[in-house]
């Protein structure tokens, strides 16, 4: 059965909005070897309406910027989870709108291999919440980035789930990938 892993940038103080402003300064040739291998070793991405805007608004163009990576991004097949969204214009990409565990359930049930969600938002919470989650890494920078909207953090106050510590990986920068399963309780 096909994996989800989600893939998200944490700061110490719990903040996961903007990431572009604090963790820019850590991404250095560890981090960016980490990361291509985790999108390579993936072959389908999942995403919450404001992570696949964000990345159809800019992925597109980063080909030259990026390389490889870039071209493996918009390559990648994409569910893009949402009730508002009617048209999906980056690449393949399937819109989950009704049913949503219904739907990845059956998603993780077919043919192929693991999926690539990242940030953590109102659809991580959906995928823990029905079991859909298989693994939760967190890349934890040095850094305290400041408190923001709700939006921008990690938790909320009505959403609980326990994890098991699978795996620490620390880069020389200070970042440390923190790979969490859900518990068996």
């Amino acid at each position: 059965m096909r994996k989800i892993i989600n893939s998200t940038y944490l700061s110490l103080d719990g903040v996961i909005g903007r990431p572009q402003v604090w963790t820019t300064p850590y991404f250095d040739e560890e981090a960016a070897g980490y990361a291509q291998e985790t999108l390579f070793a993936c072959d389908a991405m999942i995403a919450g309406r404001a992570t696949y805007e964000a990345f159809a608004g800019v992925w597109p163009s980063m080909e030259e910027q990026t390389g490889e990576f870039g071209v493996r991004m918009n390559a990648l097949p994409k569910y893009l989870v949402s009730t508002t969204v009617d048209k999906a214009e980056w690449g393949e990409t399937e819109i989950i709108s009704a049913n949503v565990p219904e739907r990845v359930a059956e998603i993780k049930k077919g043919e192929g291999g693991d999926i690539l969600q990242y940030g953590f938002g109102r659809l991580s919470r959906t995928l823990v919440e029905h079991g859909l989650l298989d693994e939760l890494r967190l890349w934890i920078h040095p850094v305290f980035a400041g408190t923001g909207p709700a939006e921008d953090m990690i938790g909320t106050a009505d959403f609980k789930a326990d994890f098991t510590l699978a795996d620490v990986k620390p880069f020389k920068s200070g970042v440390i990938i923190a790979t969490y399963v859900p518990s068996e309780k």
